[in-house]
């Protein structure tokens, strides 16, 4: 997801707004406020005490302001796109892995592969397009196969004549793949009964993560403030897993979308966090089509092993 290119995330590179706490903070994190996933962080903050101060924004933000900006919270998308030429990023947690949906309506579209030729609605260079990129090649449809229409997202009904699901429903495009809400609102749009779902966690998942910077981890002081919020963090966690009824209301209220929408599209997130042990082999993976759609070749394994750091992660459960 998410560290949008277009003006509908304003707020994500341009602008950064200040929420969760009004006087000086130990730590200023970056995360865009209109996505689900970014709201453990917020919840650290708020339920925990986590000594943090979290700004509009997301990993573009930490890269181009490491003097302003400690802490990020994005897609691993845009995560390889800033580790591209700023090799001191580091991945130090997963905070969700969400299962993205392609949505189509029924009829001749039975596969993925009856899509060979069609229109997909999604955002180019997002997590999102390489999603709909995976699924569709898992399928023996590969990319010029298709035709890739761009289109935007909707938190909440009504949406714009140009969003993902009004495109579905008028039929501009033939499928959308995209992340939550959006996608549980092209369903709605067009109705259950009148849909086909594609989804599979293995071909591909959102891993919206939380970075850092190799100066910061190397400062002792900074490294501990880290480690405290991460540990806050993980607790936040846990609640997401294990009261979804708490948070789902209070996710629903700061992110602006629907309540019963976002009831609809809670299982598709994967609240657990961690770092899971196939990290390099799906990033490395990832970045020859990131490093495609950005003009430049591809990283290094070892560059991809580099940026995943998980000496914090162990310190914040040890202390646990």
């Amino acid at each position: 997801m998410l560290g949008y290119t277009v003006a509908w995330w304003l707020g994500s590179a341009l602008l950064l707004s200040s929420l969760s706490t009004l006087g000086s903070a130990t730590l200023t994190i970056s995360s865009a406020f209109q996505v689900v996933e970014y709201m453990p962080q917020l919840v650290a903050v708020q339920d925990f005490e986590a000594d943090a101060k979290l700004v509009n924004g997301g990993v573009a933000n930490l890269a181009s302001s490491p003097d302003t900006i400690d802490l990020a919270g994005n897609a691993e998308t845009q995560g390889l796109r800033q580790l591209a030429n700023h090799k001191n990023l580091r991945l130090i947690y997963v905070i969700a892995e969400v299962a993205y949906r392609l949505i189509a309506k029924k009829g001749s579209i039975t596969t993925p592969a009856d899509l060979e030729g069609k229109r997909i609605g999604t955002m180019p260079g997002t997590s999102a397009a390489y999603f709909v990129q995976k699924m569709m090649a898992s399928a023996g449809v590969q990319e010029g196969a298709y035709t890739v229409v761009s289109g935007f997202p909707c938190n909440q009904a009504p949406c714009t004549s140009n969003s993902l699901p009004e495109m579905l429903k008028s039929g501009s495009v033939d499928a959308v793949g995209f992340w939550e809400p959006t996608e549980q609102l092209a369903l709605n749009a067009i109705g259950l009964d009148n849909a086909v779902i594609f989804q599979n966690a293995t071909v591909y998942r959102e891993i919206y993560s939380l970075y850092t910077t190799v100066d910061k981890l190397e400062d002792a002081t900074m490294r501990q403030n880290i480690v405290e919020f991460l540990k806050k963090l993980l607790q936040a966690s846990n609640k997401f897993v294990t009261e979804p009824d708490n948070v789902i209301p209070r996710v629903a209220s700061q992110v602006k979308i629907d309540e019963n929408v976002l009831r609809e599209a809670w299982s598709v997130h994967d609240w657990k966090g961690g770092l899971p042990a196939d990290l390099v082999d799906t990033l490395t993976e990832e970045d020859e089509w990131v490093a495609k759609q950005d003009g430049r070749s591809a990283l290094a394994r070892a560059d991809i092993e580099s940026f995943i750091d998980r000496t914090v992660f162990e310190e914040a459960q040890s202390q646990m």
